[in-house]
Parts: structure tokens; C-alpha cells; sequence
């Protein structure tokens, strides 16, 4: 292949069945890669094959524990790059610390430019991400960064509930996802009016829009406590919708999250693999899981082989 000899990916303990499955997708295996800690804590990586003048990509999203995850990560780019890798690509599905991406009040850091700055120095080439919670991440790295939108394999599931259908945003920020998918699903368009008390807590107001006698789908970038999607499950209930869906890309599901969508007006919550779901979340029938593996392979094949990554970039 132009540049680079043969095509790998390794992985760390992150999400390792989201890397099995984009080899799949791709027809090849994983790497050996030896990722563990010592009995102290500290971590220990080894990369198990030659990786000399090779494309190597490293499937790592840096959810929870997010600072041990992002550890994980450093040490495979410093070791492959220390082994003489031709091209290292970080596959980083979700990007933790992406929330913390401006100085909002005095005396803060920037966390998620330190983050980018600590896999930069890792010794990374190209970064492959997918909807990062703020765009102007990207401009944190002095290399290439695709971020891909999860609206492609997404809305091949929600396009099943047709017409009747309302997306909703869940607040005022959220709007312009939101309506991208009600573009592309031919679907109305709704807009929660919300007001934030206090941290990780939400009110939901009231509706702009109408969804009564609709299939409301609550669409966001995430679920972290759930309280927004709680509180917009109850809002749209009782404005009539006749059903109440949630979707989001990555299913952080921190804290109450899990018992509050359990007990949420949603009959489902749709979401992606770009975090493994924890064991309560795996033991509640509300989730469904939508894979992201097909949309990076064909991302990982075409970085790989040179071609167009844009035309993955639907949004």
C-alpha cells in the first residue's frame, strides 16, 4: 500500500470487542498486544508482533476509568513508535474530556487540549474519532483528525418508524443534530426548553414543537447521569407523544444513569458500541445497541489505502 508496508490494529482494554469487530469487517485479526498492570497499579504494554514501517492503528476509546484508558493509549503510541511504526492512527471513538473544551469560569484548565497535547506527545499521526461533544477539538492537534458522524448507521435504525416520527433535541444546543436527522429522516423537528440548576442535574421546561400522538426520539451526543433524558422523557409523555425513544452516540451512563432511564417514559434506548455498556446496562432490555464497526473499518481501510475519508462524513 502507498507509503506504509501492511495494514494492523491493536487494541488495549478499552473496548476490545469493538476492535475484533472492525477486524472482522476488515477480514484480518488483532495484533498480540499485552496490556495489564502491575501488581502496584502501574500499567504494562507490549506490542506482540513487528510493527516496523507498518500502518498501525489503535482502537482505544478513552471512557471509564477515563484517566487509565488514556494511559493505555500513551503507552501503545509511545511503544509503536518506538518500534519504528511506519503511521500510527489513534481510533479514539469517544474522546474523553471533551466537555471540558473552554475556560467557562476563572482559574480552569483546558482538559481536553492537555489530553490531546498528552497522545500528541505519545507520537501519534492521525487521530479517528467519532461526533466529538465540541468540533473545535480538532483544532487542539497539529495533525489530522477525522471525526466521523454515528447519523450513518444510526438513522438506518430509526428510519423504520417513518412519518411519524419527531426528533427532538433535548436542549437548545443540541439543535443543529437534531435537525439534521429530521432532514434526512423526512421527520419533524421539536426543542426542549430546559434550565441546568446545578451540575450533572436537568429541568426540563417545556416543548417547542408538537409530538403529540408521535414517536418522539430524544437525540443527543451522549447519556452521562441521564438526568436530561429523564426529565425529557416525562416532558413528552405528557405532551402526548405515543412513544418515547432515546438515541445517542456514546452511552457514557455514569453514576444513576441506568435506574433512571429504567424508570424514564423511554420503551427504548438506542445507542452505539463506542463504549461498552457496563453489566447493568447489558441486563436491561431498554438498550439497543447499534455497532459503529462497519463505519471505522471502511474509515481505518480507506486512511490505509489513501482514498477519500469525506465521503463518511455524513452528517
Amino acid at each position: 500500500m502507498p507509503g506504509h508496508r501492511e495494514l494492523k490494529i491493536v487494541t488495549g482494554n478499552a473496548n476490545p470487542e469493538l476492535a475484533r469487530g472492525i477486524c472482522e469487517h476488515l477480514g484480518m485479526t488483532l495484533s498480540p498486544t499485552l496490556v495489564c498492570t502491575f501488581s502496584d497499579g502501574e500499567s504494562r504494554v507490549e506490542i506482540g508482533d513487528n510493527v516496523r514501517g507498518d500502518d498501525v492503528f489503535v482502537v482505544q476509546p478513552t471512557c471509564a476509568p477515563v484517566n487509565h484508558n488514556i494511559l493505555e493509549l500513551c503507552l501503545m503510541l509511545d511503544a509503536l513508535k518506538r518500534a519504528s511504526v511506519g503511521r500510527v492512527t489513534a481510533v479514539i471513538p469517544y474522546y474523553g474530556y471533551a466537555r471540558q473544551d473552554r475556560k467557562v469560569v476563572p482559574r480552569v484548565p483546558i482538559s481536553a487540549k492537555l489530553v490531546a497535547d498528552f497522545i500528541a506527545v505519545a507520537g501519534v499521526n492521525r487521530i479517528l474519532t467519532i461526533d466529538l461533544h465540541a468540533g473545535q477539538i480538532q483544532a487542539f492537534f497539529n495533525i489530522p483528525v477525522d471525526n466521523l458522524f454515528a447519523a450513518e448507521v444510526l438513522l438506518t435504525y430509526l428510519k423504520q418508524f417513518g412519518d411519524q416520527a419527531v426528533v427532538v433535541s433535548p436542549d437548545a444546543g443540541g439543535t443543529e443534530r437534531a435537525r439534521a436527522y429530521a432532514k434526512r429522516m423526512g421527520a419533524e423537528l421539536a426543542i426542549i426548553d430546559k434550565r441546568r440548576d446545578t451540575p450533572n442535574t436537568a429541568q426540563a421546561m417545556r416543548v417547542i414543537g408538537d409530538v403529540k400522538d408521535k414517536v418522539a426520539i430524544v437525540l443527543d451526543d451522549m447519556i452521562d447521569t441521564g438526568g436530561t433524558m429523564m426529565e425529557a422523557s416525562k416532558v413528552l409523555s405528557e405532551k402526548g407523544a405515543s412513544q418515547v425513544l432515546a438515541c445517542a452516540t456514546h452511552p457514557v451512563l455514569s453514576g444513576p444513569a441506568v435506574e433512571r432511564m429504567e424508570k424514564s417514559h423511554f420503551s427504548e434506548i438506542v445507542v452505539t458500541d463506542t463504549i461498552p455498556l457496563g453489566e447493568k446496562a447489558r441486563a436491561s432490555s431498554r438498550f439497543k445497541v447499534i455497532s459503529v464497526a462497519s463505519l471505522l473499518a471502511k474509515a481505518i481501510h480507506n486512511i490505509h489505502t489513501e482514498s477519500s475519508v469525506s465521503v463518511l462524513f455524513s452528517h
